[in-house]
């Protein structure tokens, strides 16, 4: 099952790290990313621009409204994911807690609904390739 492992980041902590020990983190996370693919385990990931890049879009009655940033009342912003296969939730977990960013903020472990299942079920067309 493909589980998604999203990277929340506390940036007041993270600033605190010094930029040769942050480099030497990102190092070793590239390094483990570049092993889990060579396994199969981790199907895909990326890092995401600061907050401040962000746009927030919400439509409601018609109407489109959006926002700069991204609208959450946490400090702790999404960072980046990763898409990884696992055989349960717990296993998931495990893979969650050797990312070091877990250190700095949350790593939160969601299983991925299968879109082709609920695609059967719901009777729409099959996707095209």
């Amino acid at each position: 099952m493909k589980y998604l492992l999203l990277v929340y980041i506390d940036q007041e902590l993270l600033d605190e790290v010094p930029q040769a020990e942050y480099d030497h983190l990102m190092k070793g996370c590239i390094e483990h990313a570049d092993e889990l693919q060579a396994q199969g385990t981790l199907l895909g990931y990326q890092q995401l621009e600061p907050p401040k890049a962000a746009k927030s879009v919400r439509v409601r009655n018609g109407k489109a409204t959006v926002l700069d940033g991204p609208f959450a009342e946490t400090k702790e912003m999404l960072a980046g994911f990763n898409l990884v296969e696992a055989g349960s939730l717990e296993e998931a977990v495990c893979l969650a807690q050797e990312w070091p960013w877990a250190r700095y903020g949350c790593i939160e472990v969601r299983p991925v609904r299968d879109v082709d299942e609920v695609r059967r079920r719901v009777g729409a067309a099959p996707a095209r390739a």
